[in-house]
């Protein structure tokens, strides 16, 4: 008495396609599928952030490399502005 068997699926189908039309039937079936894989996503998310205090103290600090990277590239910033600033004032004024 616990399970349907294949005629009461049959059944709970027909009725299904009477009342809501064959036409919305895959859309409400992706719509709830779309759902349910938000749900998933966000509960995940639930134990990750009780985790994530954890995790931070654990990170180690930015390696040397990555420091030099980073000085390396904001020199190059400056570079260009400082070049991007002198090709202005050469432009002559249009009035």
């Amino acid at each position: 008495m616990g399970s349907l068997s294949p005629v009461h699926w049959m059944i709970v189908f027909v009725v299904l396609v009477l009342l809501f039309g064959a036409k919305r039937l895959p859309d409400t079936a992706k719509a709830v599928g779309q759902s349910l894989r938000i749900l998933k996503r966000e509960t995940g998310k639930l134990g990750d952030e009780d985790d994530a205090p954890a995790a931070r103290a654990r990170t180690a600090p930015a390696s040397p490399d990555v420091e030099e990277r980073l000085r390396a590239l904001e020199e190059e910033n400056a570079r260009l502005r400082a070049a991007a600033d002198g090709a202005r004032r050469d432009e002559p004024e249009v009035r």
